[in-house]
């Protein structure tokens, strides 16, 4: 690394699960540092930053800590036997200490006098049963693939997955013999053979089962629906859990949620009609995001539909792979062969554009920007009721100004201010204030102009921070 290169990293406007800065302007604690090499390195390794502020706008400060870096990392060897490596960088404003932590092994966690340390928040904390199990779990075989239910004979397959249906969703004739069925079933892995016999895979049963709770403790990965009395959860009209495959109950999981969702009467050139509260696109594709995008590997939770008067939220066991601010433009999928399956039967299209879909059909309906959370363990997505312009607060006006511009981005276009002012659907006596929000959102590091050279407020335009 290099001073520019330092440079660069003062433009992030947030850390990430393999980055993270300290101000430790004078001193730094050695015993916090080897938590965090403990953190990174369970998190697939990253680098440990001291001198440069851990809060935008970053700085460079320089590090007056560790002077004897070497005698350092062997220390931190001696105490978790990992190899650490670090950089001395000159900048301007001062020494710049890199520490470089490697990723732990496969199936590996690392502690530290017993504890294994993740990262949340700006501290520390032990890594909870269920992800320390998912690292041991590594070297065996994928959730996908482990055995829902084993020793089945042909009819049993049939009699517990609806082959029926994923043959008519993959638009395939129905094989004349349950052996052209089961042949096509094990070339999917549905099934595996067992001699004379099958096994179920998870994957099998999740898609395609004809009831979860036939396969035990899959019946904790339905989906379920609770529709609230009210902005609160204090008094719930309906609590339904699924008990069919993703892929055989996804229409009627829809269908479902469409009928719990208000619906607004409208008047247009003197006729009545009811529309409901949140576009159906959108709604489809947040559920399924959420199915094909959980954490499988998490136990006792699933995703969950919560309808309230408001607002829909939508949320999934697991934390996302990407940051919530690159959903738009960034796709990664955490389930392949599950997402692989769910594009060909038609639930999504595993090529990023679900969330674009989300935010333009936000923009079309003239709701507030959706918003996209990360708590501890749940990945949350909500869809806002319409509510005017002059209702929206300051955290509502710039989250919409940085979803148009990322929308606008990923169509090859640039935001401006009348685009903004047209996703808004205000007029041209309204611009001094969407220059306000513009700017907004561009001192909250969110957005930057195309053209730093451009004078006029007016007619400048805008990319998003990552451009």
């Amino acid at each position: 690394m290099n001073a520019s290169d330092v440079d660069e990293l003062l433009t992030l406007r947030s850390e990430t699960e393999h980055l993270e800065f300290k101000t430790a302007q004078n001193r730094y604690d050695f015993e916090e540092l080897v938590g965090y090499c403990v953190a990174l390195a369970n998190e697939g390794g990253g680098r440990m930053i001291l001198g440069i502020t851990d809060r935008p706008p970053r700085r460079v400060v320089g590090t007056a800590a560790f002077e004897v870096p070497e005698r350092t990392v062997a220390g931190i060897h001696e105490r978790i036997s990992m190899k650490v490596t670090f950089e001395e960088v000159s900048h301007p404003h001062g020494r710049v200490l890199v520490f470089h932590i490697p990723s732990r092994p496969t199936g590996q966690p690392v502690h530290y006098r017993g504890r294994y340390f993740m990262r949340a928040g700006e501290g520390l904390v032990p890594m909870s049963p269920d992800e320390l199990r998912r690292i041991f779990n590594e070297g065996g075989a994928e959730w996908s693939m482990q055995h829902a239910m084993a020793g089945c004979d042909g009819p049993k397959v049939v009699e517990l997955l609806d082959t029926q249906s994923y043959f008519d969703l993959l638009h395939l004739p129905y094989p004349a013999r349950r052996e052209g069925v089961l042949d096509r079933l094990v070339s999917e892995h549905l099934i595996e053979e067992q001699g004379t016999r099958f096994a179920i895979t998870n994957l099998g049963a999740l898609l395609f089962a004809k009831k979860l709770d036939s396969f035990g403790a899959l019946a904790r990965k339905a989906p379920r629906v609770v529709a609230y009395d009210g902005v609160g959860k204090l008094k719930t009209k309906q609590d339904r859990l699924g008990n069919r495959g993703y892929a055989v109950g996804f229409e009627a999981l829809l269908q479902y949620i469409s009928g719990l969702i208000p619906s607004n009467e409208v008047i247009e050139q003197a006729i009545r009609r009811e529309v409901k509260m949140f576009p159906d696109i959108a709604v489809r594709e947040l559920v399924a995001n959420a199915l094909v995008h959980q954490d499988l590997n998490e136990s006792g939770t699933s995703v969950m539909v919560e309808i309230y008067d408001d607002r829909l939220e939508i949320s999934n066991p697991g934390k996302p792979f990407i940051s919530p601010d690159r959903f738009i433009d960034e796709h990664q999928s955490r389930n392949e062969r599950l997402a692989d399956l769910m594009r060909r039967v038609g639930m999504c299209e595993e090529k990023g554009s679900g969330v674009d879909k989300v935010v333009n059909a936000a923009e079309v309906f003239q709701l507030p920007a959706p918003d996209f959370r990360v708590g501890e363990r749940r990945t949350s997505a909500i869809l806002f009721s319409h509510i005017k312009f002059d209702d929206m607060d300051r955290d509502d006006r710039i989250r919409a100004s940085y979803q148009h511009c990322c929308l606008r981005y990923v169509m090859n276009q640039r935001m401006t201010n009348q685009s903004l002012r047209e996703r808004f659907k205000l007029s041209e006596a309204k611009t001094a204030l969407v220059s306000q929000i513009i700017a907004a959102t561009a001192d909250s590091g969110k957005i930057k102009p195309a053209d730093p050279g451009q004078t006029s407020t007016r007619y400048r335009s805008y990319v998003p921070f990552w451009a």
